[in-house]
C-alpha cells in the first residue's frame, strides 16, 4: 500500500469532512452522502487517507449509538441535554481534529477512539 502523502490526495477527505458538519443542518442527509463516499474510497486511498475514511465511517456509526443511548437515557433520567448539547459537540469536534490532521497531510491521531 502506498503511504506517501501527497498534498492533492487530501481535498476529498476535506469534502467529507465539511459534508459531516453540514449535516447537523441538514437533517444528516449530508452526513450520508458523506458515508457512503468514505465507503467508496477507502478502498483506492493511500494508507494515511484510508484512516480518515475509516475514521469519518466510525464517527457516523459511533454517533449512531451514542444517538439510542443519549435518546434511552433522555426517556429514563436525564432529559435533553445530552441529545441537544452533547453529541453535536461531540461530532463538531471530532469533524474539526480529523479535518485538521487531513489538511495537515496527517493521519487522524487516534482512529480508534470513541471520544475524539
Amino acid at each position: 500500500m502506498n503511504t506517501m502523502r501527497p498534498a492533492s490526495g487530501n481535498r476529498v477527505p476535506q469534502v467529507l469532512y465539511a459534508l459531516y458538519m453540514l449535516g447537523l443542518v441538514t437533517g444528516f442527509v449530508t452526513t450520508l452522502i458523506g458515508l457512503v463516499a468514505a465507503y467508496i474510497y477507502r478502498g483506492d486511498a493511500p494508507l494515511w487517507l484510508a484512516e480518515h475514511y475509516r475514521f469519518l465511517i466510525r464517527t457516523f456509526w459511533i454517533g449512531i449509538v451514542y444517538t439510542i443511548a443519549a435518546g434511552v437515557l433522555s426517556f429514563a433520567i436525564i432529559g435533553l441535554a445530552i441529545p441537544a448539547l452533547v453529541l453535536p459537540g461531540w461530532w463538531v469536534i471530532r469533524c474539526i481534529i480529523g479535518w485538521r490532521a487531513v489538511h495537515q497531510n496527517l493521519p487522524p491521531a487516534r482512529p480508534d477512539s470513541w471520544l475524539w
